[in-house]
């Protein structure tokens, strides 16, 4: 392969600025560009040193820099790597790698580093997918799922099958194809419960991917209810700073105002609407519209009733509304007097909580309700998350060979027709963590990685 650089910092103002180089004649081209103040070459000293000095372009000084050795196969791609680190900010990373390029390097694509990782053996699909996974993080909980996921733990999982199944395979072909040999027949218990235990395993790292995407994407959440049920004082409760206005005049909130906030381990791509009511005022008459339609199209609706006032038709037609999707009813204004008919509210919505917005009492528990009803209260990262569609589809595939198998044994069929499932659903496993993988899905996984990394 050719030795390619890029920026591998983001592009802006910095203290520091990163030019990473990979490839055979990485070292040759940094000594091109690159003077220590030692008068050392890179190619000349150990791996893992640094060096200090300055990076010149066509004889002039660009920078001063510290450029680091990686040596193969000891580096993050599993190639000669040089990476160097000079001030940060657009015009002289830009200036250094135009140097490195014209040094004889290539500019990277997309992935490129991660991708050379992956076809040098350095990891597999899964751990190259989290790279990304990790880099786009947006709370704790998405980090470390992802980090374990590059640690492993979703390659772990499928080689256990693997090793499982084929050692039952491999036991059922040699009793098969050598009857002469003294070779002791497999029991039907061994073969059943390898089945079920791979069944068990894979259908648990399957429920993890609707959690999973909750954590790293987050959920489309409308804040929802009759004007003044305290939706705008909620949402910048949970926003924590303001973000909707907030008045005692109702309908002060006409369009939607959005923002993206954490609660809990549940990232909610947070919408605050205008108040559910009739009205004559044109303008307010879309912004309800908008409401209904954010309410068919989101994940989780958070309706607010307010506990001072009686329900009316519009919470009424708001319970009818959402009694069937996702949601938690949030009773609100708990420090005034209840005039509320709850009753009603608890039978028709199974999540009620009782909450004052105003002082912030209760919203713990709104937390874990929304937890709950999105499958994270007790999300585990370490067990393995699947990430993406890619790696659902292979889990899926697999699963259904395992229950394929499994239907073989209990109709009685022959053992070749369960060695023949057991070879499809590894072959499914290896697709997952890349090992048999064709080049249309590495590109496909590659392609919306960021260049520089």
């Amino acid at each position: 392969m050719s030795t390619v650089a890029a920026i591998s910092t983001a592009q802006g103002q910095g203290g520091i600025g990163i030019i990473r180089i990979s490839g055979k004649d990485s070292f040759t081209i940094a000594d091109k560009i690159f003077k220590s103040v030692s008068k050392k070459k890179v190619q000349d000293i150990p791996g893992y040193t640094a060096l200090f000095g300055y990076v010149y372009k066509d004889k002039e000084i660009i920078d001063e820099a510290v450029v680091l050795k990686f040596a193969a196969p000891k580096s993050f791609t599993g190639e000669n790597v040089v990476e160097i680190s000079c001030h940060g900010g657009l015009y002289v990373t830009k200036e250094v790698l135009s140097a490195v390029i014209s040094a004889g390097a290539e500019p990277a694509g997309p992935g490129e580093f991660t991708k050379r990782a992956y076809l040098n053996g350095k990891m597999d699909l899964t751990e190259a997918e989290s790279v990304m996974d990790i880099i786009s993080a947006k709370s704790k909980s998405a980090a470390r799922a992802a980090l374990y996921v590059k640690e492993g733990v979703l390659y772990k999982k499928s080689q256990e099958i693997k090793e499982l199944l084929l050692d039952k395979a491999a036991h059922l072909s040699a009793w098969a194809d050598y009857p002469e040999e003294d070779i002791p027949e497999i029991s039907y218990s061994s073969i059943s419960d390898a089945i079920n235990t791979s069944i068990e395993t894979l259908e648990k790292l399957l429920s993890t991917y609707n959690a999973g995407q909750v954590i790293k994407e987050g959920i489309d959440t409308v804040i929802v209810g009759r004007p003044n049920a305290g939706k705008s004082t909620l949402m910048n409760l949970l926003a924590g700073r303001e973000k909707s206005i907030v008045t005692s005049i109702a309908g002060t909130t006409r369009d939607v105002v959005e923002d993206t906030v954490l609660v809990g381990n549940v990232l909610l791509n947070l919408s605050d609407t205008a108040g559910i009511r009739e009205t004559d005022n044109e303008i307010e008459k879309i912004g309800v519209k908008k409401t209904f339609e954010r309410i068919h199209s989101c994940g989780l609706v958070i309706a607010l009733f307010d506990c001072s006032q009686k329900l009316n038709k519009e919470d009424m037609a708001l319970i009818d509304e959402i009694k069937n999707i996702p949601s938690v009813a949030v009773i609100n204004k708990t420090d005034l007097k209840n005039r509320l008919d709850s009753d009603y509210i608890e039978k028709n919505i199974k999540n009620v909580v009782y909450i004052s917005a105003k002082n912030q009492h209760n919203i713990d528990e709104l937390k874990e309700i929304i937890e709950k009803i999105t499958g994270t209260e007790d999300f585990d990262p370490s067990a393995g998350v699947i990430a993406n569609e890619r790696q659902r589809d292979a889990v899926s595939k697999a699963l259904s060979s395992l229950y394929e198998a499994k239907n073989a044994m209990e109709l009685g069929m022959t053992m070749d027709a369960i060695t023949v499932s057991f070879q499809e659903t590894i072959d499914f496993l290896l697709e997952l963590t890349g090992e048999s993988a064709g080049e249309e899905i590495v590109d496909k996984v590659f392609h919306n990685f960021c260049v520089g990394k």
